[in-house]
């Protein structure tokens, strides 16, 4: 059983949420630990209304799930369940529709939006401030139905790695998190803390780990950032569209220097992923093997082709460019970067129109820090705007993320077996997927985290 699989919320539930109210005919309250043995798991059952289970192509009405511990046992239709051996817990969400627990394969918890107007932020946060920040960025993402991430790079990666042991071991609230550490990026360049408003001699040592300049030193600083504890690697292919003094997305890492981070990567059996806005340094990272771009705002459609073919998943932040342009200028965002959203906002959801008509994986990623950490269920009515099915939206944050991560053997869908990681909206996120920007009840290894009142 994985370290982070287990309930370890139950010291933190008081300040995690509030009571079910009897308008779902019970109240919803949290499992008691002294109810089963250690070696005989507390029983819950979960009574849903509707049941998306992040696998089938359809919903379900009216399905009950039994939990032992923190995993599913099964499944079957309410009413003809009967309880399971030791006292049994039961929870009544029939007046809302379960989904799995979501997953975001793009966030970023050392740093927020409104960094943006202020880089120099960066150099006066302690580290202690530095890590409150990761662990209440990761409070609020579990909170909003994101049980699980994927932390594509930091700045401060030693911080991450910190908040992700006093999550996975019960003493901070937050979702499970594969880190890639530090950014890959060479000098200067978009993962590197280096900005006008920050002198060199301010600038932390800690967010130096990944910087390098040629493919030898690339390659030492994957095999370091592995032993430090990183779950997979992050190239930063091309720049930023936020980034000082270059073209958003021109090209930074050679395809020479990827393919050394993709040895490295291959040789401990860890994945890449590419952060990438220009066609060229999509091209070079597809091609230097890579499983994933991030982004990939610029790319042509034969490039688009050659992931198709090839298998290369793409995290595209498809809602974002919105919340820039609508917040960007009252928070003092930079006109360049105004601009700069702007372009590359329309040619992102282009690609991600040409990409999801050619087949090619998308992931659910919505690049958490420029977007809002509670706004991560807001990018699922862009990606339906843009010609993709509701369904195939959920499964992009379910059980397909679950499987390009190497997860699906735990999470990413509500089934026998899996870890009992489950939400709760109102409404049908198929008819209306803006309903997933307001998870009611988040559940997490079978443990109750959040419950909002039904109406």
């Amino acid at each position: 059983m994985s370290s982070w699989v287990h309930s370890r919320f139950l010291r933190y539930l008081g300040y995690a949420a509030c009571t079910l109210l009897s308008a779902c005919g019970q109240s919803l309250e949290s499992p008691n630990p002294q109810q089963a043995s250690n070696d005989q798991p507390a029983d819950t059952i979960v009574h849903c209304g509707g049941l998306i289970d992040g696998l089938s192509d359809e919903a379900r009405l009216d399905q009950s799930i039994h939990i032992r511990g923190d995993r599913i046992v099964r499944i079957e239709a309410r009413g003809s369940t009967q309880p399971l051996t030791n006292q049994t817990v039961i929870h009544d969400l029939t007046a809302f529709t379960c989904l799995p627990g979501l997953i975001n394969t793009h966030v970023h918890f050392d740093s927020n939006p409104e960094d943006s107007a202020d880089y120099g932020v960066y150099a006066r946060r302690t580290p202690d401030e530095t890590l409150q920040l990761i662990l209440d960025n990761a409070r609020t993402t579990l909170l909003t139905g994101f049980t699980t991430v994927r932390h594509v790079g930091a700045w401060f990666p030693d911080a991450v790695y910190r908040a992700r042991e006093l999550i996975d071991t019960g003493q901070a609230p937050g979702p499970r998190i594969h880190t890639a550490g530090p950014y890959l990026t060479i000098p200067g360049g978009g993962g590197d803390l280096t900005f006008p408003e920050i002198s060199l001699e301010d600038i932390p040592a800690e967010s130096q780990q990944g910087i390098a300049s040629t493919p030898e030193e690339f390659a030492a600083r994957a095999e370091a950032a592995i032993a430090a504890g990183a779950d997979f690697l992050k190239v930063i292919a091309s720049g930023a569209v936020f980034s000082v003094g270059t073209a958003p997305g021109a090209p930074e890492m050679t395809r020479a220097d990827i393919e050394a981070v993709v040895a490295v990567a291959k040789r401990h059996g860890k994945k890449v992923t590419a952060h990438v806005h220009s066609d060229q340094s999509g091209q070079d990272a597809i091609r230097a093997g890579v499983d994933s771009l991030e982004h990939a705002s610029l790319l042509k459609e034969s490039t688009i082709d050659l992931a198709a073919a090839r298998g290369v998943a793409f995290s595209m932040d498809v809602y974002n460019g919105t919340y820039t342009d609508t917040v960007g200028r009252e928070q003092g965002y930079p006109e360049i970067f105004l601009q700069r959203n702007i372009y590359t906002t329309e040619a992102q959801r282009v690609v991600f129109e040409k990409a999801y008509k050619k087949g090619v994986t998308l992931l659910y990623g919505t690049d958490a820090a420029v977007l809002p950490h509670n706004m991560g269920g807001w990018q699922f009515a862009t990606m339906v705007e843009r010609g993709m099915r509701p369904m195939d939206a959920i499964w992009s944050a379910t059980s397909v993320a679950a499987e390009h991560m190497g997860l699906s053997a735990d999470v990413g869908a509500v089934a026998p077996g899996r870890v009992a990681d489950l939400i709760a909206v109102r409404g049908n996120p198929l008819a209306d997927t803006e309903v997933l920007r307001d998870v009611a009840v988040v559940i997490q290894a079978g443990v109750i985290i959040k419950a909002a009142a039904a109406e």
